[in-house]
């Protein structure tokens, strides 16, 4: 028999048996991978819910800090309009009711310094102009300085006492006044210190360095051209001329000598007839009691309780600028403060 007449023979378009079998397979396997991939879905799904979850976070985190920073700048800003506008310059109090004004004298008694002629006469003739001031005190902490600077504040004390004679000026020395500081201590009408103070050393010093060995053994040779015989005056890179020397010297005993006449002026008689008072020593508070170089011992609270009588106490001292003080803190004064000493040979009254 054909083919064609065989029931058994699959017909046109039906699938071979060998054929059945992998669609059945195939169909099977697929019901068995839906789940895979669903699970693999799901897991990108919840990576990619994850990253903008955390992409929303940084976003907020970051918003937070940009106005914590904003906030920080406006507040930085406000602070400096306020600077500008109250530089602080000047005392803690406005001194409305009756007091006793303090002024500082802290540090050396320079130009540049705290404890400058400029500030310390401002801060007195602040103190002087308040009616409400019963009396100025003068608390000082300081080895001395320029005799220039001493100078100005001396003279000023006293044309301000004359102006003003029912005001007095008390100096009060708390762990050292010598030299440039007694010279302005002087100047008032009485001086108080502590048992242990350091008070005194009225005296003149000048100083410097003589580099002639050093260059030398270094091999260097010094080159100077100067007009006028005494330009190179005391040249620390060549030998001292004797000459030189004896001149200096009497402009140091000059300066000694004004010294000596100021604190004549403003102690009188109540010094001690004694030629070591004068001769650069310093003495404790209980020695310059003796001597006459102090009139008491008592701190400045004593003084404005005990003496003048108006115990509350306002300062008039004029501070120096935030923006100075961050300058000095970042080492800008020190490195023209080591300059300066190193480059030059200045007088002190030490």
């Amino acid at each position: 028999m054909s083919d064609w007449g065989n029931d058994n023979q699959p017909g046109w378009g039906a699938p071979k048996p060998s054929e059945q079998k992998p669609a059945e397979a195939s169909a099977g396997g697929a019901s068995q991978q839906a789940p895979v991939v669903k699970e693999q879905d799901q897991r990108e799904w919840k990576l990619i819910e994850k990253l903008v979850l955390s992409m929303q976070s940084e976003q907020r985190k970051a918003r937070r800090w940009g106005i914590f920073f904003k906030a920080l700048t406006f507040t930085y800003l406000i602070a400096i309009l306020f600077l500008i506008r109250f530089p602080m310059d000047g005392g803690l109090d406005t001194g409305k009711s009756e007091h006793t004004a303090l002024i500082e004298v802290n540090g050396a008694i320079m130009r540049d310094s705290d404890a400058s002629a400029d500030n310390i006469v401002g801060a007195l003739r602040e103190a002087f102009g308040n009616d409400n001031a019963k009396a100025v005190v003068l608390r000082i902490n300081s080895p001395g300085g320029s005799p220039v600077q001493a100078g100005y504040i001396y003279d000023e004390i006293q044309r301000l006492r004359s102006l003003h004679a029912d005001k007095k000026v008390y100096a009060v020395i708390s762990d050292i006044g010598a030299s440039g500081a007694y010279y302005i201590a002087a100047a008032a009408d009485e001086i108080y210190a502590d048992r242990a103070s350091l008070v005194g050393s009225i005296g003149v010093i000048a100083g410097g360095f003589g580099f002639t060995g050093a260059i030398e053994k270094l091999g260097i040779e010094r080159r100077i051209y100067t007009a006028g015989d005494n330009k190179a005056f005391l040249d620390p890179f060549a030998p001292e001329d004797d000459r030189q020397v004896e001149f200096w010297q009497q402009v140091l005993d000059t300066t000694h000598r004004q010294f000596v006449s100021r604190v004549k002026e403003g102690r009188g008689d109540r010094l001690v007839d004694d030629e070591r008072v004068f001769s650069g020593l310093i003495w404790s508070g209980e020695q310059a009691l003796e001597l006459g170089l102090v009139d008491g011992l008592g701190s400045s609270s004593y003084v404005a309780r005990d003496i003048v009588g108006a115990e509350r106490l306002v300062d008039y001292t004029r501070r120096p600028s935030p923006f100075r003080q961050l300058f000095d803190t970042l080492g800008v004064s020190v490195g023209r403060g080591f300059a300066e000493q190193m480059v030059q040979s200045r007088l002190e009254l030490r």
